[in-house]
C-alpha cells in the first residue's frame, strides 16, 4: 500500500472543499451602508449614505436603468429577518460610475422606497451587483418610533368637504439633544401621512405651540436654546404640505434684559445719585 503524501491531501482537500460564496473571496470593491441617525421619528424620509470603493481593475458602471451593474437596498424586520418589498421601481441612488481606483458616497431616503408601517427595529444593508456577484454591505440597525406627544392641531379645508388634517408635535431625544418633529396625517376622504420634519433642537420649558392660519399657513414656535425660539412655516393645501423655511427670534424678555447689558457695556453705566445716608428722598 502506497504511502499517501502530504501534497496529495491538500489536493484532495481542496477538491472536495465546497466553494467559496463571493462574501468569503477577498474583494477589491467594498460596499458600505451609513444610517444617518439609530432612531427615526414614524414619517421620516430616514436618510442613509452608500459609500463604494472600487479598487478592482474594472469600470462599475451603474448610470442606466437596464445596466448589468445595480445598486439597491434591502431593508428586514429585526426580530423575525422578514425582508420588505419595494413599493417603488426608482433607483435608490443617483446614477453614477466608479473607474478603477474611485469610490463614491451616494445619498439615499429609505421610505422612499419602502413603506414603514411598525415602529420597531429594522435592518438595512446596501447590494452592489457586478460581474454577476453581489457585493454586500454589513447588516445596519435603527429603530423606528412614534415620538411623545407636545402639541397638536386640526385643520379644515373650506374648499374640500370631508378632509380633515391632524398637525402633531412630538419630541425626541436625537445626537444628546431632544428634537422636535412636526407629523401630519389626513382623515375623511383621504387617509395620508404626510412626511415628517425634524424641526431641530428643543427645549421644553416652555410648550411648543402649533398654529394653523385660515390661509393655509401652519407656523409652529418653539424655544430652541436658552433665549432663542425657532418659527418654523409650512404650507398646507388639500394636495400640498410643503415646509417653507425656519427663522430664529430672540425671546423678549431675555432680548430685553441682553439690550440692558448692551446700554451697560456701551455706556459705562450709570453713576447712582449720590445722597446723605439719612436722606431718604
Amino acid at each position: 500500500m502506497k504511502k499517501t503524501t502530504p501534497l496529495l491531501l491538500l489536493l484532495l482537500a481542496a477538491r472536495l472543499a465546497p466553494p467559496a460564496s463571493a462574501a468569503a473571496l477577498p474583494t477589491e470593491i467594498t460596499v458600505q451602508l451609513v444610517m444617518t441617525h439609530d432612531v427615526y421619528v414614524e414619517g421620516e424620509r430616514i436618510r442613509a449614505v452608500v459609500d463604494v470603493a472600487n479598487a478592482s481593475a474594472d469600470v462599475i458602471d451603474c448610470r442606466k436603468p437596464d445596466a448589468a451593474d445595480r445598486l439597491f437596498v434591502e431593508l428586514f424586520r429585526a426580530h423575525d429577518q422578514n425582508r420588505y418589498d419595494r413599493i417603488t421601481d426608482k433607483p435608490f441612488v443617483a446614477p453614477f460610475a466608479l473607474l478603477s481606483g474611485e469610490g463614491q458616497k451616494l445619498e439615499t431616503f429609505l421610505a422612499d422606497h419602502f413603506r414603514f408601517d411598525e415602529n420597531t427595529r429594522y435592518l438595512a444593508r446596501a447590494v452592489l451587483v457586478h460581474g454577476g456577484m453581489r457585493f454586500e454591505s454589513s447588516l445596519k440597525s435603527f429603530d423606528m418610533v412614534p415620538g411623545l406627544p407636545c402639541g397638536n392641531a386640526l385643520q379644515m379645508f373650506s374648499n374640500r368637504d370631508g378632509l380633515q388634517r391632524h398637525f402633531e408635535l412630538v419630541h425626541w431625544g436625537r445626537d444628546k439633544v431632544e428634537h422636535l418633529f412636526m407629523k401630519a396625517r389626513d382623515d375623511g376622504i383621504s387617509t395620508r401621512r404626510w412626511r415628517t420634519t425634524d424641526l431641530g433642537p428643543v427645549i421644553r420649558v416652555k410648550p411648543p405651540i402649533v398654529s394653523v392660519m385660515p390661509s393655509g399657513e401652519v407656523v409652529v414656535l418653539h424655544l430652541a436654546t436658552q433665549g432663542k425660539y425657532l418659527y418654523s412655516t409650512f404650507w398646507s393645501l388639500p394636495d400640498i404640505l410643503e415646509f417653507r423655511g425656519r427663522e430664529v427670534m430672540a425671546d423678549p424678555d431675555v432680548a430685553g434684559a441682553e439690550r440692558v447689558k448692551e446700554f451697560y457695556k456701551d455706556t459705562g453705566g450709570v453713576e447712582p445719585v449720590k445722597k446723605a445716608w439719612w436722606k431718604f428722598w
